[in-house]
Formats: structure tokens, C-alpha cells, sequence
């Protein structure tokens, strides 16, 4: 690792631990009375009891500011979140976080070892991982971490500067049984990306292209300007899959927080669309819109933590923990138009990241 991010994660740590030496384990994580939710006045805002396992697909624990990487997927399991996928920008974070893919690797280990020494420690003062009647048998979220590889559009300047090496680091991480995608690649054309459109086309397409050879799933990130009823970044992106295809075990639009006219297109294509904590915003009627009309086959569920925890617990650092209240979310506006039943979003939700990630 740097040595600035080491630092700050080194410190990160002791706090937590002198915590657990002072306060217990479950104080330590924020636990009160065995609630894990509590709005920005620290009022108890409990999730519901999911009907079926739940999905973090898109999780950055690797961008945590408040607390650390292991006590995050800690509070994740104690949820009920039974599987994670970690986005992972192969030519920013290799070398600003780590100096190697195999760096990366290691730390990722590391984190979901000291989580179950935390989570060991919970068991101990009597929280549990909760069960889900019907899945028993699922495995325990720390046994279902994955994460996908690819140069955010932020780095399409340093992709191309050095293609060759971007190459190799994005081929290392797809060596890892745990590398299960590509992504989030795609077009930014918002306030702090001034690339141009060629450019991130060409580093797009050039991801694209990866994922057909190693057969894997991509995660796109798309975001327009500012101007209202603009879609600029997604036609872009619809002229790439264009030319060269959707790779075989699929695409998503991550992070969807346009309405239903942008997303019909990627519909026909059979693009999967993931839904965040915007999705519980007052008002992004147009996200719900979409949401509503988006088929259940094609939905997937996600923080893109640290950023837009739901409400009720918006203002926060995001966690994967939090994804239980969006899913309740999306639960709720495919039964309240009449889409799904509530039961029938969650086990969607749930089949849909194991389909799309191709993972067991």
C-alpha cells in the first residue's frame, strides 16, 4: 500500500480496536440494543427483515473514510447481506492505494479475516447473523466477496497513456477467482470528468473487447451533463455495445438514476440496470418510474458505497450494510405498482447478482 493510505487505514484501525478494549465489540460498530441503523439525529431506524438473501453489488470498500473496510463488512453480515461485489479501478488504485494487483488482493483478504475475528467477537456478546427462512444453507457474506476490474472514465487518459500496462494490471485482477466482471467502465460527461468523448469511447470499447475474451459481466458507468433531458453519455454507450457487441454473460447500467425514456433502449438489449440509495430519495420520482417498469429478470441491487445512503440514513457515509433499505425500497415500489410482490422482487434480486456474476 502508499504510505498516506496505509497511515490512514493503519489509524482508522486502532481506533475501532481501542474501541472494542474500551467499549465492547458491538458498541465499537455502532450497535445499540442490537439495532445497526440510526438516522443523523440517532434515532433507531431498523431495516426490515428481508425475504430472501440480499446483494451488495457494487460496494467500494476500498474508499471508506469513517470507519474501516472490516468493521463495514462486519455490520454488512450482521444485516443479513449475503454477497458483495467490490469495484476496483485497476489503473487509479494501482499505484495510488496499492502498489500491486497483488497488493489489492491481499488487503481484500485481510479485511474479510479481521471481519471475522469482529464477527467472532459479536457471537460472543450474542449477535449473530441472521437467518432467512428458506436459505439456511446460503453461505455467510464473507464467503461470497467478489469484485470486478476496470478503468472508471476518470482514468481513460491514464489508460491510454500507458495501454499496454493497463492491460496487464486489468489481466491480473481477472486471474483472481474472485474477479468475477469488468467495470465500472463506461462515459462520464458530468462536472468533474473533462475528458473527451472520444477518448472514453475508445477506453471503453477497449474494455469491452477485454470482457468478450475472458467472458465476463460488465458494470457500466454512465452519467449525462447536467442539462435537463439530456442523454449524450448514453447514446455513446449504446453505439459501443453496438459495435461490439453485449458480452455474453451481460452488462449493467450501474448506479441508474435517470428516468424510463433513457433506460428503454438498454431494455432491448436485455441490459440489467442496478438500483442505489437515489432510488429512496423524496424526489426521484423518475429513478421509481424507471424502476417500476424495468422487468424483474433485469434488476439488481447495490450501494455504490461509500456514496447516497437511503433514507432514512442519508447524510451518512453509505455501507453495504444499508442496502437492506434500499431493497425494501424496490420491494416496495414494484408491489405498490402492482409489478411484483414484495417476496418476488427479493428473491429476483437475489437470483438475478448470481446469474449475472456467474458465481455459485
Amino acid at each position: 500500500m502508499t504510505t498516506q493510505i496505509q497511515e490512514r487505514w493503519a489509524s482508522q484501525k486502532e481506533v475501532l480496536h481501542t474501541a472494542i478494549r474500551t467499549q465492547g465489540v458491538a458498541a465499537a460498530l455502532g450497535i445499540q440494543e442490537g439495532t445497526l441503523f440510526f438516522d443523523k439525529k440517532q434515532h433507531p431506524a431498523p431495516a426490515a427483515c428481508p425475504l430472501a438473501p440480499v446483494a451488495d453489488t457494487h460496494g467500494h470498500i476500498t474508499s471508506y473514510r469513517e470507519t474501516t473496510a472490516a468493521a463495514a463488512l462486519a455490520r454488512a453480515a450482521l444485516a443479513g447481506v449475503r454477497l458483495l461485489v467490490v469495484p476496483l479501478d485497476h489503473v487509479d488504485e494501482i499505484p495510488r492505494k496499492f502498489v500491486t494487483v497483488a497488493d489489492c488482493s491481499a488487503w481484500i483478504d485481510a479485511q474479510i479475516e479481521e471481519a471475522h475475528e469482529l464477527l467472532d467477537l459479536c457471537a460472543q456478546e450474542g449477535l449473530v447473523i441472521p437467518e432467512v427462512k428458506g436459505y439456511e444453507n446460503t453461505p455467510p457474506l464473507l464467503e461470497s466477496i467478489y469484485m470486478v476490474a476496470g478503468a472508471h472514465p476518470y482514468s481513460a487518459q491514464a489508460y491510454m497513456d500507458a495501454p499496454k500496462q493497463a492491460r496487464s494490471k486489468l489481466e491480473a485482477f481477472l486471474s483472481s477467482p474472485r474477479c468475477v466482471g469488468v467495470g465500472e467502465i463506461g462515459i462520464d460527461f458530468g462536472p468533474y470528468n473533462k475528458l473527451s468523448a472520444q477518448l472514453q469511447k475508445q477506453v471503453l470499447l477497449d474494455q469491452l473487447c477485454i470482457a468478450h475474451e475472458y467472458e465476463r459481466c460488465v458494470e457500466l458507468h454512465v452519467r449525462n451533463a447536467h442539462e435537463p433531458h439530456t442523454s449524450a453519455a448514453h447514446e455513446l454507450v449504446l453505439e459501443a455495445l453496438e459495435e461490439v457487441g453485449v458480452p455474453k454473460q451481460g452488462v449493467e447500467l450501474h448506479c441508474y438514476t435517470d428516468g424510463p425514456d433513457v433506460l428503454q433502449p438498454f431494455i432491448a438489449k436485455g441490459v440489467y440496470a442496478a438500483f442505489g440509495g437515489a432510488c429512496t430519495f423524496k424526489r426521484s420520482n423518475d429513478i421509481r418510474e424507471a424502476l417500476a417498469m424495468m422487468p424483474l429478470h433485469l434488476i439488481l441491487s447495490e450501494t455504490d458505497s461509500p456514496y447516497m445512503a437511503p433514507v432514512p440514513l442519508r447524510g451518512q457515509e453509505c455501507e453495504t450494510s444499508m442496502i437492506m433499505h434500499t431493497v425494501d425500497c424496490i420491494a416496495q415500489v414494484k408491489q405498490d405498482t402492482c409489478k411484483a410482490t414484495r417476496e418476488q422482487t427479493y428473491q429476483a434480486l437475489w437470483d438475478n447478482a448470481h446469474r449475472f456474476f456467474a458465481v455459485p
